[in-house]
C-alpha cells in the first residue's frame, strides 16, 4: 500500500456558494464518506482545513498574497490516504461527495518516500 495526497480544490468557498442549510447538509455527506475511509483503516492523516489567510514566501524574500497570484482556485484541505496504486486512489475520490456533487475537484498524489 502506498499513501496519497487528496487535495481539495474549489473556485469558491463553500460558505460563499451555499446556504447554511445547504452547507450543514454537504458537511454531513463530507463526514459520512470520510467515517467510510476510517472505518475501511485507509485514512493515514486528516489535514485541517487550510484558512483563507495566506502568503507565499519566494526566494529573495519576495511576498506575495496566496499561493499563486495568476489563479483563482481554493485549496480547501487534504487528507492522506493509502491505496494499493493511484488508480484504486481515484476510484475512492470518485465517491467522494463534493466530487459527486461538482462543488469540488480534488487532486490526487502519491507521497514520496525515497523508496518509490
Amino acid at each position: 500500500m502506498k499513501d496519497f495526497a487528496l487535495i481539495v480544490k474549489m473556485d469558491v468557498l463553500p460558505e460563499e456558494r451555499f446556504s447554511p442549510e445547504e452547507l450543514q447538509s454537504r458537511m454531513q455527506k463530507w463526514e459520512s464518506w470520510m467515517n467510510d475511509i476510517i472505518a475501511k483503516d485507509i485514512l493515514v492523516s486528516r489535514g485541517n482545513r487550510l484558512g483563507a489567510d495566506h502568503k507565499t514566501v519566494k526566494h529573495g524574500n519576495i511576498v506575495i498574497n496566496g499561493p499563486y497570484a495568476e489563479t483563482k482556485e481554493i485549496i480547501g484541505g487534504f487528507i492522506v490516504i493509502r491505496a494499493n496504486s493511484v488508480d484504486d486512489a481515484v476510484e475512492i475520490v470518485k465517491t467522494c461527495p463534493s466530487v459527486v456533487d461538482g462543488w469540488a475537484s480534488i487532486e490526487v498524489r502519491n507521497l514520496f518516500t525515497g523508496n518509490d
